[in-house]
């Protein structure tokens, strides 16, 4: 009883965080600057696809973080936010681990803990414990975090352009 508590916290945190996320990529709420903010976003991380990539990374977000958090196809849902975050941490990686300096530690949680979710399942308060689905195979959570990761890679492979354009190191200076 317990460990379904504490798997429940865990999945609806993590889960609203990561559509929290995607919220932000696609509209003007919790701070998003718009569709067009996204788009800017992906191009000066150097990816193609403008609209297509803003609006795929944002609703992969919204949806695999709100099916994590409802406890609702939770593998597919873990393997889903695994691939969103490794193209995140694709990006992050020159920055270092610290996110204090923009690096891929906070990518690098969600994908862990997106990951133990795929394995551990969802625990007893969710939906897929209502329709008799929460404890997922081991073959699930590997599945999950193989698939994520191996998606996220090929995203970045397809939709990388190469160098990124170069932030602007003059803001506010006369």
């Amino acid at each position: 009883m317990n460990d379904d508590v504490g798997i429940l916290l865990l999945r609806v945190v993590i889960g609203l965080l990561i559509a929290g996320h995607g919220v932000q990529k696609v509209s003007f709420r919790l701070g998003g600057k718009g569709l067009q903010g996204g788009i800017d976003e992906f191009k000066a991380d150097g990816f193609r696809g403008g609209a297509f990539t803003a609006l795929a990374a944002g609703l992969g977000q919204i949806g695999s973080g709100l099916l994590l958090a409802l406890g609702a196809l939770t593998p597919l849902a873990a393997m889903a936010a695994i691939g969103v975050m490794t193209v995140a941490v694709t990006v992050k990686t020159g920055n270092g681990l610290w996110v204090q300096h923009d690096g891929y530690e906070f990518p690098l949680v969600l994908i862990t803990v997106a990951a133990a979710l795929g394995f551990t399942g969802p625990g007893a308060y969710s939906i897929d414990a209502f329709v008799g689905i929460d404890n997922p195979p081991l073959w699930a959570g590997t599945a999950a975090l193989t698939v994520g990761v191996l998606a996220g890679l090929l995203m970045r492979l397809v939709l990388h352009r190469g160098t990124p354009s170069a932030p602007d190191t003059h803001q506010g200076q006369a």
